[in-house]
């Protein structure tokens, strides 16, 4: 093949045997050829001088430098020939189309396109929004509307208090006057009240209108330069649309049969129906477009993290990634129709013949050891669960039983109740942090201080769940206490005590460069898979909820 983007093996691959079906992008370990077409891809972007881009390699990271992420996909031609095609996500430098990669589904940075020449116009209406924003005339008016806003209240406020003591005045003067007045005097009294109460209203609402005449001069001042801007704003927002909307009819994209969807379809009837932002620019979306096109067989799959990580999530330089969740599996799941791929791993049973231990039974709750790669409780496509066993072997317990989860990954300890008062009990004990727990993990990575603390608050990927990213603007507070035990051969083994609870909050705390930055052993999601993950619950102190006695459980890691 002589396109520039099909790119033969440099070296002998005849001895790596090739996958039977195409790798499931979003679980997956990456297949022997392609981690050869990655090592490949990497020596090319280390000898390059084609990419303007700070990627952040090594020591060489600055407050500019951002890694990115890379695909290599394994195809083989029409002839037979065997090769791979690279891409990246999003764009480097200020480029989509590079020769040694494959060009973005749509190309948006098009010198002179209708893309390019609509993003200026509303570039210059922004900008033109922005120096109205900033004239020191309408700054003034608006100070000075805003005060008097405060002032017209204010004195509106008070007038008002004056009526109502005069108001009170009145009824003090009636109550007095009951037994001293004739009943003809007393509703004498009574209708003279009455008027005055009429005069103070009608006094009121025409000062009233007369405060509001005055604010009216300022407001008009103001309205005759914000107005316009108002105006501008709605013009860009419609503009803004239109073209976001012409811009997702451009994204088309095909399976293996040709068949083309563009991103608005794609989205339809999905939560968020609108498309998110970049969607159909990561890299696997551009490696099956271009091997479609071009009549090329995809074989395997390959994502990488390539330079320095982003501030929020936990990416490490050369490890490999899955798909995106939130922007690719809709797109993937049409662009994958036809294609013979891997099952989905994550619709495997995985707690099959895996044996529940009891450590602890007394006629309110059990304290059980979890094993690895067991839900705690039922998923979406799994059921086996903690929950789900328990449930059957207690058919008279009331409640949720489960008073606290363990990721499905994470093994030790976890407290199961029998009785909905007792559950309650047990809650209320984790919500104001009377449970203490103490996690081992072993990390891929030496730590050099003997203890410390993590402070690095979370959230959700909302791109990509169930990924957790660090975020300190709408994060919720997650705090974890550690102490090294042991460091061996590049790892460390440590202990966790975390005093706040949140999803994957060990797992983002060891992985993230502003936490650990050392992967735990086995991390899937975070790191590097292994034969599981090496993070177990380990010890765990409470009250007990009937008796009041301080109860301690502990069970040894088999790492």
């Amino acid at each position: 093949m002589s396109t520039s983007k099909f790119h033969r093996f440099k070296t002998d691959i005849s001895h790596i045997k090739l996958p039977v079906k195409s790798t499931f992008p979003f679980y997956y370990e990456p297949h022997p050829i392609a981690i050869e077409a990655v090592r490949e891809l990497q020596e090319y972007l280390l000898t390059t001088d084609d990419i303007d881009h700070d990627f952040g390699i090594g020591n060489n990271i600055t407050k500019s430098s951002l890694g990115k992420m890379f695909g290599v996909l394994v195809v083989k031609d029409e002839f037979g020939d065997l090769g791979y095609l690279a891409a990246f996500s999003g764009k480097l430098g200020d480029r989509n189309i590079y020769d040694h990669f494959v060009p973005p589904i749509f190309d948006m940075l098009e010198e002179g396109s209708y893309f390019m020449q609509e993003s200026y116009k509303l570039d210059l209406l922004n900008k033109e929004i922005l120096r109205l924003e900033n004239n020191q005339e309408l700054q003034r008016l608006k100070s000075t509307l805003d005060h008097e806003i405060i002032l017209t209240n204010q004195k509106i406020k008070s007038e008002k208090k004056i009526l109502k003591s005069h108001q009170k005045s009145r009824q003090a003067q009636r109550e007095s006057a009951i037994g001293s007045l004739s009943k003809e005097e007393y509703a004498d009294l009574k209708t003279k009240h009455n008027q005055e109460s009429i005069n103070d209203a009608f006094l009121l609402r025409e000062y009233e209108v007369y405060l509001k005449e005055k604010l009216s001069i300022h407001r008009q001042r103001y309205d005759e330069l914000a107005i316009p801007i108002s105006e501008m704003k709605v013009e860009m927002k419609s503009n803004s649309k239109a073209l976001q909307d012409w811009l997702f009819e451009q994204y088309n994209f095909l399976n293996i049969d040709l068949k083309s969807k563009n991103v608005i379809d794609i989205f339809k009837h999905k939560i968020p129906e609108v498309p998110p932002s970049g969607a159909g620019d990561c890299a696997a979306p551009k490696l099956y477009q271009y091997a479609f096109l071009h009549r090329l067989k995809p074989i395997a799959l390959a994502e990488f993290w390539w330079g320095a990580p982003p501030s929020s999530n936990s990416r490490k330089h050369k490890y490999f990634y899955p798909s995106c969740r939130g922007k690719c599996e809709p797109i993937l799941g049409h662009m994958l129709e036809g294609l013979d791929i891997d099952p989905n791993p994550l619709l495997i049973n995985h707690a099959v013949g895996k044996v529940l231990e009891t450590v602890y039974e007394d006629e309110h709750l059990l304290v059980i050891n979890k094993p690895p790669e067991f839900m705690s409780v039922p998923g979406k496509l799994v059921t086996n669960s903690v929950q789900e066993r328990l449930k059957a072997k207690y058919p008279k317990s009331t409640g949720p039983m489960i008073v606290h989860r363990l990721d499905m990954s994470t093994s030790g300890i976890m407290i199961v109740t029998k009785s909905k008062e007792v559950h309650k009990r047990l809650q209320d004990q984790f919500k104001t942090r009377k449970v203490k727990k103490r996690y081992i993990a072993l990390l891929d990575g030496l730590i050099s201080n003997d203890e410390g603390y993590i402070n690095l608050p979370l959230r959700v990927d909302l791109e990509n769940r169930p990924y957790q990213i660090v975020c300190k603007e709408y994060g919720k507070s997650a705090r974890t206490k550690y102490e090294v035990i042991s460091r061996k051969e590049g790892k460390t083994k440590i202990y966790f005590y975390p005093i706040t609870g949140r999803t994957h909050q060990l797992r983002v705390h060891a992985s993230h460069h502003l936490g650990l930055n050392a992967p735990i052993i086995g991390d899937d999601l975070y790191g590097k898979r292994a034969d599981r993950l090496h993070l177990h619950a380990e010890a765990i102190w409470f009250e007990h909820p009937v008796s009041g006695e301080n109860m301690f459980f502990e069970v040894e890691s088999d790492f």
